[in-house]
């Protein structure tokens, strides 16, 4: 797909992988709406692009059915038309095991990385079966692949989002419309502190807002590279996009030993959480 004079819809473009984007996207000669429950988030992307009108921003909570659902006309109002669709916004819960989560704790990363990515799709579908090409793109996760001990219910939601996006690939078939799913591994953005939780084990994260650095051993992909990957994927129209070594490791693993892949990340979780 070509990127250049496409509009495209980002939700959780006030930071993380979804700003650089953002950020690349406008770089290549594209038109975005930014949409992040954060204010603040929104106008440092905004400062970072300077991109004059090519970028708008929308304060949106996506668990907000309604307010999802009046996105379409308030982007095309400002943008003309919408071309893409990217599903970026996530969280996280505290790292805690099902029996010790509580279901308020459940429903609240279900009802944003589910029904978030849901309400966007069902919102801007029909406007995006209108264009002469289009493209939903949602994030999955690594843990959507493999059950990730003490992140069961983001899993959950991740592999919820997997199998819906992957219902989109089948049924889309023959129209303009290209679907991606994405499975980042682990990246080096804020999402703990984003999600107001703390990092395994306990680990702060720095002043600056970053992550805070991993356990030994475990290597994280840069921001700015998982959207360098992200908007590769969106040009070639790829349907599947592994970001890291460990996303695209355990995808292997996981289909030729399933129980294998399951104890090994259970090993690697208990070392760290202790």
């Amino acid at each position: 797909m070509q990127i250049q004079d496409k509009v495209f819809v980002v939700t959780g473009g006030g930071n993380g992988i979804a700003r650089e984007v953002v950020l690349q996207l406008l770089a290549k000669g594209a038109e975005v709406a930014a949409l992040d429950l954060s204010e603040t988030g929104l106008a440092e992307t905004a400062q970072l692009a300077n991109a004059g009108d090519r970028l708008s921003t929308h304060i949106v909570d996506v668990t907000d059915r309604a307010a999802v659902e009046a996105l379409p006309d308030a982007v095309k109002a400002t943008h003309g038309r919408v071309d893409g669709l990217l599903n970026i916004a996530g969280i996280i819960h505290r790292f805690a095991p099902i029996a010790e989560l509580t279901i308020e704790e459940i429903e609240k990363v279900i009802r944003i990385n589910y029904w978030g990515t849901v309400y966007a799709v069902k919102s801007f579908l029909p406007d995006l079966l209108a264009r002469p090409e289009a493209l939903i793109l949602d994030f999955s996760s690594m843990g959507g692949l493999v059950p990730v001990p003490g992140q069961g219910a983001y899993g959950s939601s991740k592999a919820a989002v997997k199998l819906f996006t992957e219902t989109l690939f089948a049924e889309l078939q023959g129209t303009n419309v290209h679907v991606t799913v994405v499975f980042p591994g682990g990246v080096s953005t804020n999402i703990t502190g984003n999600s107001g939780v703390e990092a395994p084990g306990g680990r702060k994260a720095p002043s600056d807002g970053s992550q805070p650095k991993p356990p030994k051993g475990i290597t994280l992909t840069t921001p700015q590279d998982a959207g360098r990957q992200v908007v590769e994927a969106i040009e070639r129209n790829t349907p599947r996009l592994l970001i890291g070594k460990d996303a695209k490791g355990l995808d292997k693993l996981g289909r030729i030993s399933p129980v294998r892949a399951i104890l090994t990340v259970q090993r690697q979780m208990k070392a760290i959480l202790g």
